[in-house]
């Protein structure tokens, strides 16, 4: 992973801009595409929640995370305060969506700028477009911060998928307009994307002799008394489910550490709303492994088809000597057989070593920095990011 530093550029916001011909906004006006700026409550009340809903369904690119069942939990639970929903119209028909935040910090360094708003449990940071709308979104949102930046001397895109739909169309547009953008991260996590089924996937990933070992484990584990897998998709005993699954993270070593979801009361409400949320709008997949009916391994899918995104999983560090966690994603490979999905994210760190086992193909993630404002704007950015090229290189 490439992470990069800033320069400190105090005095940037004062910088007064020189006009410049924008081409997005022209091609923005010119199709009647507009954006409007939401606070989380405008965003959630139901005549808007239901254009929202339908934009999810119809995107290009699914994203889960920008669903209302999550971001809004998201927004509510934590420090949001300066975050915006910037929802992108056509006529008044709504054509993309992106929460914008206002970040006070850039890596650690007081650089204004804004940002489409994620947070560390949210996975994927691709706007929400609806089909054959993905450049006029583009467009329309540029050129709405190229009019109105404020002391912001740039866009940041974190957790974009770099080869998704939603990226070309970003770059098509960035070239048109001779718009200056940076990758500043890049990260490959693991993803499951192929045309075998879970049998020959699995045969294909992992040597004979780890297979076999498997199979001993769960024999051996099968011994502890009576072990039982479960899938759910509806949403029958959610808050028990959700309960376990806290629970059960809790107890190892992200507990011990207070980097569990149960650690922060922010974080807990984030999870178990946006878990009923999910089960509610028949986006969630739950997997368990039970022995005599106390979970030891859990995981929770979103499922967001053509997609999925493997969003949060735990197991009883007690028993790791039979592998539970892993045994679960060897069940969890099913998500081959469903001709819905085509891929599913992992949702994990690169270098995962568990995840990257079994899940063989992998998914680009970068971090953007695009170019806003005028002249005199976009000089100071082109300056920024030289310094971070020139800095990560070590010249």
């Amino acid at each position: 992973m490439v992470k990069v530093n800033a320069m400190d550029l105090a005095h940037a916001p004062t910088i007064a801009d020189k006009p410049q011909a924008r081409s997005a906004g022209m091609d923005g006006a010119a199709h009647g595409v507009t954006v409007r700026l939401l606070s989380p409550a405008e965003a959630a009340r139901p005549a808007f929640r239901t254009c929202w809903e339908a934009l999810a369904v119809e995107a290009t690119e699914p994203n889960p995370f920008l669903e209302p069942w999550f971001l809004l939990p998201s927004l509510s639970a934590l420090d949001s305060q300066d975050c915006v929903i910037a929802a992108c119209f056509s006529g008044e028909r709504l054509i993309g969506l992106v929460p914008l935040s206002r970040p006070r910090r850039y890596y650690g360094y007081p650089v204004p700028h804004r940002a489409a708003w994620l947070h560390e449990n949210a996975f994927c940071g691709a706007p929400l477009a609806l089909l054959g709308h993905e450049r006029g979104f583009w467009r329309a949102l540029l050129a709405h911060l190229d009019d109105k930046p404020g002391a912001a001397l740039f866009l940041h895109l974190p957790e974009l998928p770099a080869d998704g739909p939603m990226a070309r169309a970003l770059d098509a547009v960035l070239a048109e307009d001779e718009r200056h953008a940076v990758t500043v991260d890049d990260a490959e996590r693991a993803m499951l994307a192929s045309d075998l089924d879970a049998e020959s996937y699995l045969a294909q990933s992992m040597s004979a002799k780890k297979r076999k070992e498997l199979r001993r484990q769960h024999k051996r584990l099968s011994e502890e008394g009576e072990l039982v897998f479960e899938r759910a998709t509806d949403a029958a005993a959610i808050e028990a489910w959700i309960d376990d699954f806290l629970a059960l993270e809790a107890a190892g070593w992200k507990g011990e550490a207070g980097s569990a979801l149960a650690s922060q009361a922010s974080t807990r409400s984030v999870f178990t709303d946006a878990l009923g949320g999910a089960a509610a709008a028949g986006r969630l997949e739950r997997l368990a492994l039970r022995l005599d009916g106390k979970p030891i391994a859990m995981l929770a899918n979103f499922i967001a088809a053509p997609g999925a995104f493997s969003f949060k999983t735990a197991f009883d560090e007690r028993y790791s000597r039979y592998s539970p966690g892993l045994l679960l994603q060897l069940e969890n490979l099913a998500l081959l057989d469903r001709e819905d999905i085509e891929w599913t994210d992992s949702c994990a760190a690169e270098g995962h070593s568990m995840i990257e086992r079994v899940w063989r193909e992998k998914r680009r993630i970068v971090a953007r920095n695009i170019a806003i404002g005028g002249s005199l704007r976009r000089a100071a950015f082109s300056a920024l990011m030289a310094y971070e090229t020139r800095n990560r290189k070590g010249v």
